[in-house]
């Protein structure tokens, strides 16, 4: 297994914008750039005050922390609220982000959700100093074995979806063999690899997956669109033709090496349908997308505040759930959809259990 670590240095990603990269001009017809969208400047509502506080890479960045822009937007329009955003920037340290956090507390926020889990020991460290104002923290984690009891964590069974992709990518390979690459090697993103390895082990049992990893730990590694083409070349020159990315930002860079790979080489997005948001010259290698509804937990927790009933604890979003799943847009796996649908079916029912680990 091959991993990548201190590759490239952050390219375009000027003020962590991921959506820079390219010109409105070369967007597909279907992409919304949320990057141009300020939902928070105009809304003046009466119901919960919402602070969205992003993960590295920031509103724009296409992925994560897009899907979650697109829950708070919903939230904003359904409960009549308001909202308050805060963007990470590279390489911070944890006091700020507690700062930002503690900010859109006192400054009145009551549903405050931390996008990505480098937030879960800010929000422990907080939360208990603001026991009225709701928190949550997508893809987050307790630290201690103190309950907090006004934190949820809002996970998702990324191994499931993943595991679709996986058989996709395997089905529609005519190499033999395909890629992954991870943003950050840890236990989240392994998640990631485990479903997809175990879903195109699945459908062809003598499939050769490539596996790379743009940082060992540091989190730029979701920023790092070089970083991520140079993985992904990589997996392309070993005869990879399809490569799944899970690296938020700096997959823009494994959908640009799809492209240098010519036709026939495929790449896989993650987190929305990211076929919607790729250039026009990316669109045609796009394979499909594993989506992870970032949005959704976003809006059912700000639901559940508004509703009186916050949500605490862990909440997994699983296929039952329709919390991870896949896309069909571009039509480039409209033949196999019935096959992958079977996979699902046998995912809910038990039938498969999904590895969480290499």
């Amino acid at each position: 297994m091959r991993r990548l670590t201190q590759l490239s240095a952050v390219v375009c990603v000027a003020a962590l914008a991921l959506s820079g990269c390219s010109s409105d001009s070369d967007k597909g017809d279907d992409s919304k750039d949320s990057a141009s969208k300020d939902v928070c400047k105009t809304a003046k509502g009466d119901g919960p005050k919402i602070g969205l506080a992003y993960d590295v890479g920031g509103r724009g960045d296409q992925s994560f922390n897009d899907s979650a822009y697109a829950g708070l937007e919903k939230a904003v329009a359904e409960f009549d609220a308001t909202c308050v955003e805060g963007e990470a920037t590279d390489g911070e340290p944890e006091s700020a982000r507690e700062d930002r956090l503690r900010q859109m507390a006192e400054g009145g926020s009551t549903a405050i959700v931390g996008v990505g889990f480098a937030y879960s020991d800010a929000v422990n460290a907080v939360a208990p100093d603001f026991p009225d104002v709701n928190f949550a923290v997508i893809d987050g984690y307790d630290p201690d074995d103190k309950a907090n009891e006004n934190v949820a964590y809002l996970g998702f069974a990324e191994e499931q979806g993943s595991f679709l992709v996986g058989a996709a990518a395997a089905l529609k390979s005519k190499s033999g063999t395909i890629g992954f690459v991870g943003g950050v090697h840890n236990d989240l993103i392994k998640k990631f690899e485990a479903g997809y390895t175990a879903g195109a082990k699945a459908a062809k049992p003598d499939i050769d997956v490539k596996v790379a990893y743009i940082q060992e730990s540091d989190l730029k590694g979701f920023g790092d669109p070089a970083g991520g083409k140079a993985a992904a070349t990589g997996e392309f020159d070993a005869g990879a033709d399809v490569v799944y990315h899970a690296a938020g930002g700096s997959g823009a860079g494994v959908f640009d090496a799809a492209v240098d790979a010519g036709d026939g080489k495929w790449a896989i997005g993650v987190d929305s349908d990211q076929y919607l948001t790729a250039t026009k010259t990316q669109q045609p290698h796009i394979l499909t997308s594993m989506l992870k509804r970032v949005d959704v937990a976003t809006y059912d927790f700000v639901k559940s505040v508004d509703a009186g009933k916050a949500l605490v604890s862990y909440t997994v979003y699983d296929l039952k759930a329709d919390g991870v799943g896949y896309s069909t847009e571009g039509g480039f796996i409209d033949d196999i959809t019935s096959k992958l649908d079977d996979y699902k079916a046998k995912i809910i029912s038990g039938d498969i259990k999904v590895p969480t680990k290499p």
